[in-house]
């Protein structure tokens, strides 16, 4: 009787290690496949932020080069 016991709470003890090690390799997918996701949002953030940049600097040339033409065509008015 003890080794049948003993036999059944091995064979339960192998399937709840089965079935854990089953979880474990599922939450490892998931986790990799969520940081993959992550490492791809903040590629297109970093992208983003760097048009934002070359953008930026554009408008600045740009206001530049109007505050010039507004003050020759003040001097010119005058």
């Amino acid at each position: 009787m003890a080794v049948l016991t003993a036999t059944a709470v091995m064979a339960s003890c192998g399937n709840l290690t089965t079935e854990v090690e089953s979880k474990l390799n599922e939450l490892k997918s998931k986790s990799e496949s969520l940081d993959s996701l992550l490492n791809t949002e903040v590629s297109k953030v970093y992208t983003l932020d760097s048009l934002i940049n070359t953008e930026h600097e554009k408008v600045k040339q740009l206001d530049s080069v109007i505050q010039s033409k507004t003050q020759l065509l003040e001097q010119l008015t005058r």
